[in-house]
């Protein structure tokens, strides 16, 4: 296997590899970017036209993506999975990577879209590399872009895999994408409406990708991960990867859609989430439900019915979300 095809290996030892850039036996051309980052590019006479960015490990404790990604990776170096679109694959946060944190000073899922020109330290600047990285690659005209952020949470799920489709004012979301969303194994997506400081924000409002944040089962360390089925969505990256995606009809049968009612801002450190610790994604609230409180008696009561709460954290900085409050939706305006 070319020693490429290793980045993650070389990425928890901080090394740069002898060689930036090496060709498989079919003449895929591998190079090393920089700490984390692989371009992948197949021959000429092969290449379908699709650029597609995987990144996984923007936070550093959320090892199951990682791995998948590593898999991809070292299929390719052996030459058993033969690409025909450019792909980038990033490890976002190394440093947290070999600490095995989800971040070391601030998350960097949290300083896209022009925050990490508002902060400081080394995740600020990882954060605008990897915009930098990430905007060098979708700057060839004429091609499809597809970016999949692949994250794992911070606690358990009453679904267990499901997206976040960013928003971009005049855009719509597209019925195909989640078809295929559906066909990897997500049983949801969260349709959202307003645009978000995350990675997959970014490369969708500023980089026309279709970009998703894929959420794929609970946190674990590396080779612990036998409790994460992420099969269906390997099944279906490698098809991508290779050109070979069986053709679907746009049916979303099963897939249930959600929008965001509401976010759930801390604005000082007396904010207090009137949620059980333990508390899963996607847990149902009644109306009347005092769900939070924070300064100036502002509180933030259940309103809305079939409400339910995804990525709850009181433990956020001040001024940043500490919970989203989501709706049953439907398909009435996807194209």
């Amino acid at each position: 296997m070319l020693a490429l095809g290793k980045l993650l290996e070389l990425t928890l030892a901080g090394r740069e590899p002898a060689e930036k850039t090496q060709l498989t036996v079919d003449g895929v051309r591998m190079r090393w970017l920089s700490e984390g980052a692989l371009e992948v590019r197949p021959p000429e006479a092969r290449d379908n036209g699709l650029d597609l960015l995987l990144s996984a490990g923007i936070h550093g404790n959320e090892t199951a993506p990682i791995e998948l990604l590593d898999r991809l990776l070292h299929d390719i170096a052996r030459g058993d999975l033969k690409p025909r679109a450019r792909i980038l694959f990033l490890f976002g946060n190394p440093e947290a990577m070999r600490r095995g944190e989800r971040f070391v000073e601030q998350d960097v899922n949290r300083l896209f879209n022009g925050r990490h020109e508002l902060s400081s330290g080394s995740e600020a600047l990882r954060a605008c590399e990897l915009e930098r990285l990430a905007a060098s690659f979708f700057n060839l005209p004429g091609r499809e872009r597809l970016h999949y952020d692949l994250h794992t949470a911070i606690r358990g799920s009453k679904i267990e895999q499901f997206a976040l489709y960013p928003y971009k004012d005049g855009r719509a979301h597209s019925r195909r994408q989640l078809a295929r969303l559906r066909a990897a194994g997500m049983s949801a997506v969260l349709l959202q409406n307003k645009p978000s400081i995350v990675f997959s924000s970014y490369t969708y409002d500023k980089l026309a990708a279709e970009s998703f944040t894929l959420e794929l089962g609970k946190a674990r360390p590396f080779g612990q991960n036998q409790g994460v089925d992420v099969s269906r969505l390997e099944l279906r990256l490698k098809q991508i990867i290779e050109g070979c995606e069986p053709a679907t009809d746009e049916a979303l049968d099963g897939l249930q859609l959600f929008s965001v009612a509401r976010e759930i801002i801390k604005h000082s450190d007396g904010f207090l989430m009137h949620l059980p610790a333990d508390i899963e994604n996607f847990s149902e609230l009644p109306k009347g439900y005092l769900l939070a409180e924070d300064l100036a008696n502002s509180r933030w009561v259940v309103e809305e019915q079939g409400a339910r709460i995804i990525f709850p954290n009181p433990k956020v900085k001040n001024g940043l979300r500490a919970g989203i409050l989501v709706v049953p939706s439907s398909d009435e305006t996807l194209v």
